[in-house]
């Protein structure tokens, strides 16, 4: 497995060889929040944005070829490729200089659809799904053309994400069905090339899992609130608002800092501040989860039944906030305008029985992890065996 340099330890921790590939993940986090917090809130500040944005790729485009002559020297007498997102264009070149299968791991819906941006008139959202991606393969086309260049394949046009969908790439869909309804009727002409698994998850353990659990016991069951891996602004500000709208409410808070740094900031009795927890045995001993939308923290969320709202940071937030709104589980808004009287009203209302009813409902319809896995390992494993098979059918009979 190639992964970013700082996360090869946890990669080997979960019994993986991994190398290190391209530049480091936090290296790019606080551009990345800041480019999505300027995006939503004063979109008219472009030059905030351009130097966001830049700070964002420049890391990516220095190391293009350098990640590409790793992939090349790894991929070499394998049975196939499976890629992320972020890397996908150019280890489907590497995919085709060696003749051998591309699986892609998608954790929302990427491909064009009328689904996700569904602010946006009907007619509107799968064209603009499809230029998003067309604009973001202009400024990657110089490096892609001189990667290609360099492993003697030919020039091409049109997208990079249309590409892999033409050559019949495996779009594995790291997510439920059912967290937005209607895309699989959508795409029922690629069903079997773009599967719907579930959300992939390892639900690893941590030192700081029996601690929660006995606070969890020792009262109320708490409302989880977490960020992810971006760290927020200001983590003073952050829990003083929590810990006023949960005092207000007469609830318990239990918040998982991840990347934030929560050291230096005050201490409540109701609040409790963890650095990494399991997620899949934490939320559902919760009333509620308040988070970031998260690809994986969103479908786990929906796994433990509890109704949540998002606080979101950038686009594939936005879209699973969008998500768990329409389904009525939950509710969303930007991150940068909530405020402690925002916070306690979201509360009230996500805590609603019906609210609570319809989590419930909606955790009968989730894949369990060990299902989710089992899915895309399945599909995988016959994707190679497909493979093979067919070179043996094209060598002549001794």
């Amino acid at each position: 497995m190639a992964v970013p340099p700082d996360l090869v330890s946890f990669a080997e921790a979960a019994g993986l060889k991994a190398v290190g590939f391209g530049p480091n993940s936090r290296s790019i986090l606080d551009a990345h929040r800041d480019f999505w917090t300027c995006f939503f809130g004063a979109p008219w500040k472009l030059r905030t944005m351009i130097r966001a944005r830049v700070e964002i790729g420049a890391p990516l485009l220095r190391g293009w070829q350098e990640m590409s002559t790793t992939l090349r020297s790894i991929a070499d007498g394998a049975d196939l490729i499976f890629t992320g997102i972020n890397f996908e264009d150019a280890a489907a070149n590497v995919a085709e200089y060696y003749d051998i299968p591309l699986a892609t791991l998608h954790y929302f819906p990427l491909r064009p659809n009328a689904q996700v941006l569904r602010f946006l008139p009907a007619r509107m959202r799968r064209s603009a799904v499809a230029a998003f991606w067309w604009l973001s393969w202009r400024v990657m086309k110089k490096v892609e053309h001189a990667q290609r260049r360099e492993l003697g394949l030919p020039a091409v046009k049109g997208s990079a994400p249309r590409r892999i969908t033409e050559r019949g790439s495996l779009e594995i869909q790291a997510y439920d069905e059912a967290c937005f309804p209607g895309l699989a009727a959508e795409w029922s002409e690629f069903a079997d090339q773009r599967p719907f698994v579930g959300t992939l998850t390892l639900e690893l353990s941590t030192d700081a899992d029996d601690e929660v659990a006995s606070w969890i016991a020792a009262g109320t069951p708490p409302i989880f609130f977490g960020f992810g891996s971006i760290p927020v602004e200001s983590p003073r500000d952050t829990l003083a608002m929590i810990a006023s709208a949960c005092a207000r409410l007469g609830e318990r808070a239990l918040i998982g800092a991840a990347g934030t740094d929560f050291a230096d900031v005050p201490e409540f009795d109701h609040v409790k501040v963890v650095g990494t927890l399991n997620y899949s045995t934490v939320f559902p001993a919760c009333r509620a989860v308040v988070h970031h939308g998260g690809s994986s923290t969103t479908p786990i969320v929906m796994r433990a039944g509890v109704p949540q709202l998002i606080l979101y940071w950038d686009m594939v937030h936005a879209v699973y906030g969008a998500a768990v709104k329409r389904l009525k589980v939950g509710t969303a808004r930007r991150f940068s305008t909530a405020t402690e009287e925002s916070l306690v009203a979201d509360l009230r209302r996500i805590l609603a029985p019906e609210y609570v009813a319809r989590a419930r409902e909606l955790a009968t319809r989730i894949t369990s992890p060990a299902q989710s896995a089992a899915a895309a390992a399945d599909r995988l494993e016959d994707l190679a065996h497909r493979r093979r098979h067919s070179l043996k059918g094209s060598r002549p009979t001794p």
